[in-house]
């Protein structure tokens, strides 16, 4: 679900279902063409799939970190932790074209890239997404 898509009037009583965010990442350098772009945002969406998805129930997508790749590490830090204290308990960033680092990204809860997954065929991708997402809901369960 895009955060665009949930009625303020609701989030309170979606809140406790809607609790992980998506932290989409572009990164562009904006020296790209115009048609690059189109393809970089194409294989975002494709990675996005991949939660989006089989999760679409508990999932909200964020706006993407558009541009920069090693110098935004911090931000994308900032965000997460922001999120988390705005009351979402899981974060996942995500990218497609940037091999982002779970140990810099620390802040998050899970790291997606397309590179991390590149040898495996694409259902055994989607399966293996699913079931990193369902251990971290699953080991971060109140016990």
């Amino acid at each position: 679900m895009k955060f665009s898509e949930i009625n303020p009037a609701e989030w309170e009583e979606l809140k406790p279902y809607l609790d992980t965010c998506l932290i989409p990442v572009t990164g562009l350098r904006g020296d790209e063409q115009p048609h690059e772009v189109v393809y970089a945002l194409e294989r975002l969406r494709d990675v996005m799939d991949w939660v989006e998805i089989p999760f679409k129930g508990r999932v909200v997508t964020y706006p993407a970190f558009q541009y920069g790749r090693d110098d935004i590490l911090r931000q994308i830090n900032t965000v997460c932790a922001n999120v988390k204290s705005a009351g979402f308990k899981y974060v996942i960033v995500i990218s497609a074209d940037v091999e982002l680092d779970s140990e810099k990204i620390y802040e998050s809860d899970l790291v997606f890239t397309r590179g991390r997954f590149e040898s495996s065929e694409e259902q055994a991708l989607s399966v293996a997404v699913m079931q990193e997402i369902q251990h971290m809901w699953f080991s971060g369960q109140d016990t």
